[in-house]
């Protein structure tokens, strides 16, 4: 195996990377220069992973991507070994990007990082195919130890959220109609998104590939469903379910 390329540390954020660094390697069983895609729509942060990801774990980021779109046109392009994703994505969500990675490329393994640490949040990512869940709020040496395990072929779950998980799963649901966002197919959803973002109907059916009699059917159903008549309390909605809106462009 490889030695690790050294890194010099004095404290602070560059000394936790040194830390993660060592750890990382200690027991590392994978190959160098695996192909990275990186989704995530703060450049800061995004920036941030390509540092830790080539210094910290000596993989190689071949793309970066600002909203789901980008991320599944980018995994098309470039056929990583792993996309980090960003679960809140402008203009598509995470799961929806999921999806779409998985059905065009399966082979690509799926690291979701986010700041949601519900169930429901846990248990939609894992059923659309992702191997990994971790969050924003980890430590470095956590976030490596993940995709460790994820390239290795290994399923990975934040361990800060694994037990409320699972006990979450194991308690029956005495009333799984009471929620209007359950009612919501995964299409409807994506559209509310991109209402609630600013997108016009016909702006979103070219995003979709759908038409826009298509987008309207859609728009009246889930305000039926929601029982919601306007698109202020569309957008309210939507960021109370945690959907990133930023403005359309």
């Amino acid at each position: 195996m490889p030695r690790p390329p050294p890194i010099h540390t004095r404290g602070g954020i560059a000394g936790r990377l040194g830390d993660a660094h060592r750890r990382f390697w200690e027991g590392v069983a994978m190959e160098q220069n695996k192909r990275v895609v990186i989704a995530e729509d703060h450049t800061l942060l995004r920036q941030s992973l390509r540092t830790v990801l080539e210094g910290g774990a000596g993989l190689r980021i071949v793309a970066e991507a600002a909203d789901g779109f980008e991320a599944i046109r980018s995994v098309e392009k470039h056929r990583p070994d792993l996309l980090l994703l960003d679960l809140s994505m402008p203009k598509l969500n995470g799961i929806s990007v999921i999806k779409e990675v998985k059905r065009r490329n399966p082979q690509v393994k799926v690291l979701v990082l986010t700041i949601h640490d519900t169930e429901d949040y846990v248990r939609a990512v894992f059923e659309s195919g992702a191997d990994g869940y971790c969050m924003k709020d980890a430590e470095i040496g956590e976030l490596l130890d993940a995709v460790k395990h994820i390239l290795a072929g290994k399923t990975y779950l934040s361990p800060k959220i694994a037990d409320r998980v699972l006990s979450g799963l194991l308690t029956p649901n005495s009333d799984p109609g009471r929620h209007p966002w359950e009612k919501l197919s995964q299409r409807e959803k994506e559209i509310l998104k991109l209402i609630a973002e600013g997108y016009k109907s016909g702006e979103i059916g070219d995003l979709l590939c759908i038409s826009t009699r298509t987008v309207e059917k859609h728009r009246s159903n889930i305000m039926k469903k929601l029982d919601i008549h306007n698109i202020a309390s569309l957008t309210a909605y939507a960021m109370e379910k945690g959907l990133p809106v930023s403005a359309a462009a």
